[in-house]
């Protein structure tokens, strides 16, 4: 999929042009800057968002037992892209990895909204419950990231970031968040056997000795690095993380050990299929992403809805 990523688009490149331009063994001037300066670097970013959007579901979905678990309807990636709002209006002129920084802690602001939300009344986090509490968050925050391009006059510059999208995704984007992205991937891969037995039954967790509380926190802290980094680059994207977990159970099983690395793998397989068809479709116009994702994943969201996790694992 990603070799198929790099020849298509508004110009096709072929097999033979392709290796030697990557390689930097020569090719025609515009190919090269097309490829290496535009096109690799949305692709490697696809990767990343994909394999990172599909990880952070995946361990949601295991933490709260909850089949409609995703960073876009819990508030993560809600409160991102209002703390993304307010620093392109505040602090315009601030790096990229300071925007991350903000990024990281609008998601962990708009999770912690959510399960504070959802907690209020006794009965704990029930799924319809912590799925009301994000709507309800996610509503709101979005409210916040257009009031505040309003008062502002920066709503242009707001929806550039923030609308769902990998088009302008530089090396120095790409260099600042791939760290961050594939240690939290590393982490999760490394907790993924505890995340098999918390995603069965806490009790039975606690009965075999695993440090429950500890292995939350940390899961959630990768939850936020990873939905951070994500909105950071590409904005809004919903739907990967509800869709890809689901669909790695059903050919999978249920095992962590599996769901994990499979949801980063098939992830970036869905988000590098979604971009090229963005770019092709209607080439040289570009459909955005975040349009194909919603109608590929709304149905799947009200399947979900309907039948229940039991139907797809």
């Amino acid at each position: 999929m990603f070799a198929l990523a790099m020849l298509l688009g508004a110009k096709d490149v072929s097999l033979s042009e392709l290796w030697p331009i990557l390689a930097n063994r020569g090719g025609e001037d515009d190919k090269i800057a097309m490829l290496r300066e535009i096109r690799y670097p949305r692709e490697v970013a696809a990767v990343l968002v994909g394999a990172a959007l599909a990880t952070a579901g995946a361990i949601m979905q295991g933490l709260t037992r909850n089949p409609l678990a995703d960073p876009g309807l819990l508030g993560l990636t809600a409160g991102a892209n209002a703390a993304l709002a307010l620093v392109v209006a505040l602090r315009p002129g601030l790096s990229y990895f300071g925007i991350m920084i903000v990024c990281f802690v609008g998601a962990a602001l708009g999770m912690l909204l959510v399960i504070g939300i959802g907690a209020v009344k006794k009965g704990g986090l029930s799924p319809t419950r912590i799925v009301l509490a994000g709507s309800a968050v996610s509503a709101f925050l979005y409210a916040v990231t257009d009031g505040t391009g309003l008062l502002f006059k920066t709503s242009k510059n707001v929806t550039m970031w923030t609308s769902g999208g990998l088009i302008g995704t530089t090396w120095e984007q790409v260099r600042a968040l791939s760290p961050v992205i594939v240690v939290s991937l590393l982490v999760a891969m490394a907790l993924s056997k505890a995340l098999t037995v918390l995603s069965l039954n806490e009790e039975a967790a606690v009965g075999l000795g695993l440090r429950t509380a500890y292995v939350k926190a940390i899961l959630y802290i990768v939850i936020i690095l990873l939905a951070g980094a994500a909105v950071a680059l590409v904005g809004n994207m919903a739907f990967i993380g509800l869709m890809i977990p689901h669909m790695v159970r059903a050919m999978f099983g249920t095992d962590y050990r599996t769901v994990i690395p499979m949801s980063a793998l098939w992830g970036a397989t869905f988000m590098l299929m979604a971009d090229t068809l963005g770019r092709t479709l209607y080439a040289p116009i570009e459909t955005p992403v975040v349009a194909i994702i919603a109608v590929l994943g709304l149905p799947f969201f009200l399947f979900v809805v309907r039948k229940g996790v039991k139907s797809l694992s």
